[in-house]
């Protein structure tokens, strides 16, 4: 489902030289598979989750998902690829705080291939408990019923890879373990293959598969990112 080889990113700094932040020689994530990244902050961990989404662009290397090499495309058409066969669930969420639950779904869903399918997204809403949440803004809510809405929201298209970027960190213990058991359960449904980053020992205990980000990021093992 996912290669990534000789992947590298680096940034200007105000002195004016660059800092590399990324140096990934081999990384696979199989097709179903679930894997917990160890990264503390500013290991680097969040950069290579954006380069892997074509948020960000490598400076060198490749990146292969599903069989389409994303480093080779242009910005509109790892937009289109993103759209079509990854989730992101960020930790800070990112609902728009001017559109309802199920609108913020519909608009998730309204870039992938199938378009706003309202249906669905009422089928999903309610898979991770907000049926009865339609209606409502996300100021509305629990900071643990926002992260579902997030959820939701990542997994309406049917991405085949589903990316976390710390997705419990701004919730409480019970909330945490729900929601982390919620991405988990709903990734094995639909087959799509997870990978999660955090530094939280016991959000990453859960999972069989862990690793150290450190081990594979040549960079995160020579210095420490602001």
């Amino acid at each position: 489902m996912l290669t990534v080889s000789h992947l590298t990113k680096s940034f200007p700094t105000p002195e004016g030289t660059r800092v590399e932040i990324v140096h990934v020689a081999d990384f696979t994530l199989a097709a179903g598979e679930q894997l917990a990244l160890r990264g503390e902050s500013g290991s680097g961990k969040t950069t290579f989750l954006n380069l892997i989404a074509g948020i960000l662009a490598a400076d060198g290397g490749r990146i292969e998902i599903g069989g389409t090499v994303l480093t080779a495309l242009s910005e509109a058409q790892r937009d289109r690829l993103r759209a079509e066969k990854l989730g992101y669930i960020f930790q800070t969420f990112n609902l728009l705080q001017g559109y309802t639950v199920l609108e913020n779904v519909l608009l998730g869903m309204s870039f992938g291939p199938r378009g706003a399918d309202r249906a669905h997204a009422r089928e999903v809403l309610g898979r991770v408990g907000l049926g009865h949440r339609l209606d409502h803004f996300p100021r509305q809510l629990s900071t643990g019923q926002q992260q579902r809405v997030a959820v939701a929201r990542a997994l309406a298209n049917r991405p085949r890879l589903v990316l976390a970027d710390e997705p419990t960190g701004n919730l409480d213990r019970r909330n945490a373990r729900e929601a982390l058991q919620l991405i988990r359960e709903v990734c094995r449904e639909s087959g799509a293959a997870l990978l999660l980053v955090s530094h939280d020992e016991e959000v990453l205990a859960q999972f069989e598969r862990r690793q150290d980000f450190k081990d594979i990021n040549a960079a995160a093992r020579t210095a420490q990112i602001p």
